[in-house]
């Protein structure tokens, strides 16, 4: 019984040591990390909160807007609305720092988790042994290519080469092939992004990158001296 369970193991680590089996795991493994993560997230912080709070906070910097285009027409106005907005925009900031804050836990209690698990995983797979095929040559990518490119050593033709090309080949930097970083992290951001817009939370992330350029939007914009 033992024995069958040891080459049953063995039969599943050589499995999980080249395409396909790599590249599935690799994809598997990508995706429970995501379920875990948008779990964390959606237990410990209040998104609808948040979402509501951009919300506010988009309004908050259109009305700037506004409040400018009376200064000629009004100034007696303008001043008013001008002290009330200032006043409003300090609560606003402290109240989007705490958010940040809440935004931030998930990530501080899986990182040290993640990035052990990641390193014994690359460990397993080697740093630059190819585990799936990109359509693309990673080596085209700017500054980052080489470090994404998967290739075996020296002249080293392995067996399961035979299965994509038909006959057993080394893989250089121009196959196209991408190591364990590249294919791990290219799962990893597509199945963030379907998973929190499946679980709506997408809007978070959006809300977040809507507020940093209507803030620098708003801060672009300068009251005048009336």
């Amino acid at each position: 019984m033992l024995l069958l369970l040891l080459q049953g193991s063995n039969s599943f680590v050589e499995w999980l040591s080249y395409p396909p089996g790599s590249m599935i795991f690799i994809l598997l493994l990508a995706t429970t990390t995501a379920l875990i993560s948008t779990g964390l997230t959606k237990w410990l912080v209040d998104t609808d909160e948040i979402n509501r709070k951009q919300v506010i906070k988009k309004a908050h910097d259109e009305e700037k807007q506004k409040i400018i285009d009376v200064a000629e027409t009004d100034p007696e106005r303008y001043k008013k609305l001008k002290k009330r907005w200032e006043r409003l925009d300090g609560m606003i900031k402290t109240s989007q720092q705490k958010a940040s804050l809440k935004r931030m836990l998930p990530s501080c209690i899986t990182f040290v988790p993640m990035i052990i698990i990641f390193s014994v995983v690359r460990g397993f797979f080697g740093a630059a042994n190819p585990v799936a095929l990109s359509p693309m040559n990673a080596n085209d990518v700017p500054l980052i290519g080489n470090m994404m490119a998967g290739i075996t050593a020296g002249s080293t033709a392995p067996a399961w080469t035979a299965l994509v090309y038909g006959t057993a080949r080394p893989i250089g930097i121009s196959a196209g092939w991408i190591n364990f970083t590249g294919w791990y992290f290219l799962c990893s951001f597509g199945i963030n992004t379907l998973i929190q817009r499946l679980l709506k939370l997408q809007t978070q992330a959006q809300g977040g990158m809507e507020q940093m350029m209507g803030g620098s939007k708003s801060k672009a914009l300068e009251f005048p001296d009336v």
